[in-house]
């Protein structure tokens, strides 16, 4: 990979990825008994039923990523206002992200780039189309695509409801694996195996503030043999505080022109 795309997609990345949050005084969610007769409609109506309620968030995230014969780790700190922004900011503003259900938008004062325009270049990156609402669904380990819109046949597996279509799809496959105690997403899986693509995001969870939200996640981007893996951790995380989202490309950068 050369340098120029290995900095586009550092610099991409994290805002895909700082929305969760951790606190060091809470402690992960374990625990949980699957029930073999629910069926999957009663899994899916769980799921949503499970759906974290807070208006903002913030707090910081480490992101270590590798690809190939590059790894690097960054510690971010993150903004976000449910629906609506994510915002993210490494140490001196050196990355800057912004986020929202119209624009993409971030700036490396590094290189003296930056990037502003639409999902189509996130939905490359990860190698399945991408919106705000399948951004945000990722992070705070929701199914990324509305499972109300599909039937599936259920089943247990290594503790987890697993829940596949009962219709396979011509182009894309997908498997979900829902936890018993909050039935959120314990692993989620969408490929193309005609154009060798594949992204997975595996969770696990933590109670704050009585919103159940990831602990640590898992991301694996994989497209024609090229790996790209993500791990984060969180810290300090506080939700519903007034917050702001100061974003502005410095004057005279350069814009990133994706081909």
């Amino acid at each position: 990979m050369n340098l120029h795309k290995n900095i586009i997609r550092f610099s991409a990345i994290p805002m895909l990825l700082f929305v969760l949050g951790a606190c060091k005084s809470t402690k992960s969610i374990t625990g949980g008994e699957v029930n073999s007769r629910l069926t999957a409609k009663n899994i899916i109506n769980a799921h949503y039923a499970n759906q974290s309620n807070f208006k903002t968030l913030r707090g910081r995230v480490k992101i270590d990523y590798a690809n190939g014969d590059d790894s690097q780790g960054v510690n971010v700190s993150l903004r976000m206002e449910k629906d609506k922004v994510i915002w993210m900011s490494a140490p001196l503003g050196v990355v800057k992200a912004h986020i929202t259900p119209k624009k993409v938008s971030f700036y490396n004062k590094l290189q003296n780039e930056y990037f502003d325009g639409d999902f189509s270049y996130l939905s490359e990156l990860l190698g399945t189309q991408l919106d705000f609402e399948k951004v945000q669904n990722l992070l705070l380990g929701n199914a990324v695509l509305d499972l109300r819109k599909e039937k599936f046949n259920s089943e247990v597996y290594n503790g987890n409801y697993q829940l596949k279509p009962k219709k396979a799809q011509e182009l894309f496959k997908i498997l979900f694996q829902l936890e018993p105690k909050n039935f959120k997403i314990a692993s989620q899986e969408i490929s193309q195996p005609e154009n060798s693509r594949q992204l997975m995001a595996k969770y696990t969870y933590q109670d704050i503030s009585g919103n159940v939200l990831p602990n640590e996640v898992k991301i694996v981007a994989e497209e024609a043999g090229e790996l790209t893996t993500i791990d984060l951790s969180f810290r300090n995380l506080e939700l519903n505080k007034p917050m702001s989202f100061p974003y502005k490309i410095p004057k005279g950068y350069d814009k990133i022109i994706l081909k």
